[in-house]
């Protein structure tokens, strides 16, 4: 038998305790969006005291900062899977704006906690430099079809809020509902950048 020293407390451990949070506050994003709770809520929904919180997060903000940053990420991770292997530019940002159509679909709640919470950058660092890393894998691709480097990032800027766009209208059900709605909106959002693409990355 244990000896009563030697048992483990009940409740989160430190670890624990702020990955608890952050996935309650992903959930409660996903029913209610990114300003639809409070810590407070975020805390019952983790089973933790409302002070739990503040352990980890100064406010809200900075623990929205934390999902968001997440959410910067995974669309780095996916975008860097999808531009990899594909030679031609011009396909590859295709392929990127079909990704990021997909992410929109499958991570909805962090897709909004990037781009809806309306977080200021310049508060949270480690935000900006995951931002600044998914325009630093795709400005690359970009450069190879634009004159300049102000070409290259106005041409990705066009491409990703064509994306965004028909990513926002698959989830508001514009185009259908289901897996088939999603592979037609990524081809759409792929013949997109290529029209964009073929207009020229100058103009």
């Amino acid at each position: 038998m244990t000896p009563p020293a030697a048992r483990r407390p009940v409740g989160h451990h430190h670890g624990d305790l702020r990955n608890s949070l952050l996935q309650a506050s992903l959930e409660l994003v996903g029913e209610q969006g990114p300003h639809g709770f409070t810590l407070a809520e975020a805390s019952r929904r983790a089973g933790v005291s409302v002070a739990a919180p503040y352990k980890h997060f100064a406010d809200r903000d900075t623990l929205l900062a934390e999902l968001a940053t997440q959410g910067y990420r995974e669309q780095r991770k996916r975008f860097a899977a999808a531009v990899n292997g594909i030679e031609d530019p011009a396909e590859q940002l295709a392929s990127f704006a079909a990704a990021y159509v997909r992410f929109a679909a499958e991570e909805p709640a962090l897709f909004d906690v990037t781009f809806h919470a309306g977080l200021d950058k310049s508060r949270f660092t480690e935000l900006a430099s995951a931002g600044d890393e998914v325009a630093h894998l795709l400005l690359p691709v970009a450069r190879q079809l634009a004159s300049t480097p102000d070409a290259a990032f106005d041409l990705l800027l066009r491409i990703a809020a064509a994306a965004h766009g028909l990513a926002v209208f698959l989830r508001q059900g514009l185009f259908g509902a289901g897996s088939a709605a999603l592979s037609d909106t990524e081809e759409r959002a792929a013949r997109t950048a290529r029209a964009i693409t073929a207009q020229g990355a100058g103009s």
